[in-house]
């Protein structure tokens, strides 16, 4: 019997990140000795007094449904945690907690876009992006960025890229899978020409506190009166924190369209867990010394992984100056080789040399591969060993 599934489902995709999980704990079930660089998330645990506010919020039996937005504590905890950090002015009736800052995405797309309207996204993007579009009805409209420029989006293109039908701009900054990010001058003439034009834009800033050398984290919320515009800020607390299977996320946004998403969001998930709830007050209320100490040893890997992939013969890569992945350019073993695409390469990573990385394809990139460095300095080197091993071998491109 064939199963007849709705068009909506049926034109979206699997995250090809959760693809390259699934396969690599293959191979560990059975024993393999695998260098996973495909991981999206901190390798840190969530640092204890984090730990311990989940378990006091269970034995003081905050296990009940809460607010369908999130507690106010919460809220308000957001609210004022951004303006200290980023110098915004939201207020709790702006602001709603999530499932983590791709539900806050979701959401925030199916309560905005109408079938046939355009979505600018800026190439490489995180692989979620244009699926979540798609089954909002919408058309992502890539915009493609260039490696010799840092992979970094500029005003320019996306005023070229805006027609019509264009109804929104989402900007990843710091970026999944780059790393790169848009410098603040940059960012306010992008915001400019989305006001100018009456497009929303949406900010994913759950990457926004890893940032290296002088580059600093920032939010175009900072930006005054920004809030009163289109403008969607989307956080959250499972990379700064190193929370991410606490699952919270928040969007802050004019408040007509926070009600949208409550009304979404009351028909679908309803409230976020109430335990992770708590956990993430005291993460927004308590010390931050954890996200110093995660971003010292992130910057040690980076340079590590950096010098070492340069290393290898034919192999180009972008420096990061954000999150927590290098973006590697392959693409001369891919033509030298005959291998058809980085996808297929990445499979053959995997069988022969047991390393995990996610293809640049998945990403809008062919010819690169997005390796995280969330990993300990020594699985790096080994990985970097075979790497190099892979690359040399006349067999890796046959």
């Amino acid at each position: 019997m064939t199963m007849q599934l709705a068009e909506r489902v049926n034109r979206i995709s699997v995250s090809p990140t959760m693809a390259v999980l699934t396969e690599a704990e293959r191979y560990k079930a059975r024993g393999i000795d695998v260098v996973d660089f495909g991981p999206g998330e901190p390798d840190f645990p969530t640092p204890e007094h984090i730990k311990r506010a989940g378990i006091r919020a269970i034995e003081q039996n905050f296990t009940k449904y809460t607010a369908t937005a999130g507690i106010l504590p919460l809220r308000e905890a957001i609210c004022n945690w951004h303006a200290a950090q980023f110098g915004s002015g939201y207020t709790p009736a702006e602001c709603i907690v999530n499932v983590g800052g791709k539900h806050a995405i979701f959401n925030a797309i199916n309560a905005l876009i109408e079938p046939g309207e355009e979505v600018l996204i800026p190439a490489p993007y995180w692989v979620s992006f244009p699926d979540i579009v798609k089954y909002a009805g919408g058309r992502p409209v890539f915009v493609p960025t260039e490696a010799a420029d840092g992979f970094c989006l500029r005003a320019a293109q996306v005023e070229a890229a805006l027609s019509p039908k264009s109804r929104m701009l989402i900007v990843n900054s710091p970026n999944n899978p780059t790393g790169a990010v848009v410098p603040t001058d940059e960012f306010t003439r992008i915001y400019e020409v989305c006001r100018r034009r009456g497009v929303w834009l949406l900010s994913d800033e759950c990457y926004s506190h890893f940032t290296y050398g002088a580059t600093r984290p920032y939010s175009v919320a900072s930006i005054p009166g920004s809030k009163s515009s289109q403008l969607i800020i989307v956080g959250s607390l499972s990379k700064t924190f190193s929370m991410t299977g606490w699952r919270i996320g928040y969007a802050l946004a004019p408040q007509s369209l926070v009600d949208a998403m409550v009304k979404l969001q009351s028909q679908s998930t309803s409230n976020p867990t109430s335990i992770s709830q708590h956990a993430a007050l005291e993460a927004l209320r308590g010390p931050m010394d954890s996200v110093a100490t995660m971003l010292a040893e992130y910057a040690r890997r980076r340079a590590r992984i950096l010098e070492g992939l340069r290393a290898i013969p034919g192999v180009t890569c972008t420096e990061p100056e954000g999150a927590f992945y290098v973006f590697p350019n392959v693409a001369s073993k891919l033509r030298n080789g005959g291998t058809p695409d980085t996808t297929a390469l990445a499979r053959q990573l995997l069988e022969r040399e047991h390393v995990a990385v996610v293809p640049g394809d998945a990403f809008g990139a062919p010819g690169f591969l997005r390796i995280s460095y969330a990993t300990s300095i020594e699985r790096i080197d080994e990985g970097l060993r075979r790497l190099g091993r892979f690359f040399a071998s006349a067999e890796s491109v046959s």
